[in-house]
């Protein structure tokens, strides 16, 4: 599922391949990793938006078909849920404040969150004007 995020995702398929039901798969996969086999593409597709974003030579529209998302709509609602901003809010703000950091880093400190945590933003913490309380997820 991590390398393949840009395709559909086939439950069906995932839990024939482990020899389970679909229903007993998502639930074991949920145990697992705290998030159902969809939400848990759907963050890894989020996740090479927001690089893809900060690079800034894509559209937004692009962006979203890049990852694997059909509906423009659905991709802004669940990044705006993931991330706390909308993606061109997003790429706006962190186009060029990644800049000089090894990619390796970017990717770990602006990874989305969950559970509502305080949004972190890259630019913010690099200018020394991150809200108190907001981290990078380590």
């Amino acid at each position: 599922m991590d390398r393949e995020y840009a395709q559909p995702l086939d439950v069906e398929a995932l839990a024939r391949g482990v020899h389970m039901s679909a229903g007993h798969l998502s639930r074991e996969f949920r145990a697992a990793y705290g998030e159902s086999p969809y939400g848990y593409l759907m963050t890894r597709r989020i996740e090479r938006a927001m690089a893809l974003l900060r690079r800034g030579d894509l559209s937004v529209t692009e962006v979203c078909f890049e990852v694997g998302c059909s509906s423009l709509g659905t991709f802004s609602t669940r990044f705006t849920e993931l991330v706390g901003m909308s993606p061109s809010a997003y790429r706006r703000q962190e186009t060029g404040a990644v800049a000089g950091i090894p990619s390796c880093v970017a990717k770990q400190v602006t990874r989305p969150m969950r559970d509502r945590e305080a949004p972190f933003s890259l630019a913010a913490a690099v200018n020394g004007t991150a809200p108190a309380g907001a981290r990078a997820r380590t």
